[in-house]
C-alpha cells in the first residue's frame, strides 16, 4: 500500500489572515512549541482551531491524570483509530513519562498488556470497553470512580475525546510522518465503496410491463 500523502498545502505563515495569525500565535508560544499535527489543518478554520488547542492543552498539559496515565489513554486512542501520526508522537512522550516499554510495545500490537499497577488496568479498560461498546458497566465505572475520582474520570473522558478528534483529523487529511520515520501501526485494510441498492420499480410499472408481454 502506498504511503498516504498529505491533503492540504502546507499553509504559508507569511499569508495567514489575521484570526489565524492570533491563533498560530498562540499556539507557537505556548507548551506544544510549533504547528504539529492537526493545528494545520485546523487552522483553516480558525475559531475551531482557537476552541480545540484550548482544550487540547488542557487535556495534554494540565489534566488531573498522572502524564503516565493519560499517555496511556491517548495512545489507546491513536491505535483506536489507527492515527499513525499520533501513536508516533505520543509513544515518545509516553515513554518520557515513564510508561513502561513493554506496555506501549502491546497497546501498539493490539495486545492486552501486563499491568504492574491496578490504575494501569482501569484507565486500560474504561477505554477499552468504551470503544467496544459505547459504554462503561457499572462495575468498570465503579473501579474507575474509586481508582480516579470524579475529576479523574471527566478528565478520561476529555482526553480520549480530544485526542479522537486529533485522530480523525490526522486521518482524514492524511498527516505524514516525518522522513524517515516508519508507521508504527499496521496499515487499514483497503475497503470498497459501499454499494448503492438498486431501485425497485414501483409495483405498478411492474404490473404494467407484465400486461405488455
Amino acid at each position: 500500500m502506498a504511503a498516504e500523502k498529505y491533503r492540504l498545502a502546507p499553509l504559508d505563515l507569511a499569508k495567514l489572515s489575521p484570526e489565524q495569525r492570533s491563533v498560530a500565535d498562540a499556539i507557537m508560544s505556548g507548551p506544544r512549541g510549533g504547528l504539529r499535527g492537526p493545528f494545520e489543518p485546523w487552522l483553516r478554520s480558525p475559531v475551531l482551531a482557537d476552541r480545540a488547542q484550548k482544550l487540547g492543552e488542557y487535556c495534554r498539559f494540565s489534566n488531573s491524570l498522572p502524564r503516565d496515565l493519560s499517555e496511556l489513554a491517548i495512545l489507546l486512542t491513536g491505535k483506536r483509530f489507527r492515527a499513525q501520526f499520533e501513536f508516533w508522537a505520543h509513544a515518545r512522550l509516553a515513554r518520557q513519562a515513564g510508561l513502561p516499554d513493554d506496555i506501549i510495545e502491546a497497546v501498539r500490537l493490539g495486545r492486552t498488556p501486563k499491568f504492574q499497577r491496578p490504575v494501569e488496568k482501569v484507565v486500560y479498560d474504561v477505554v477499552t470497553e468504551y470503544f467496544a461498546t459505547n459504554r462503561l458497566s457499572d462495575a468498570t465505572y465503579k473501579r474507575a470512580i474509586d481508582a480516579l475520582g470524579e475529576q479523574g474520570l471527566v478528565d478520561l473522558v476529555g482526553v480520549v475525546g480530544y485526542y479522537s478528534l486529533v485522530s480523525m483529523t490526522l486521518n482524514v487529511f492524511q498527516m505524514e510522518l516525518p522522513p524517515g520515520e516508519k508507521p508504527p501501526l499496521a496499515a487499514p485494510r483497503a475497503t470498497a465503496a459501499p454499494k448503492r441498492a438498486a431501485k425497485k420499480a414501483p409495483a405498478r410499472k411492474k404490473a404494467a410491463a407484465k400486461r405488455r408481454r
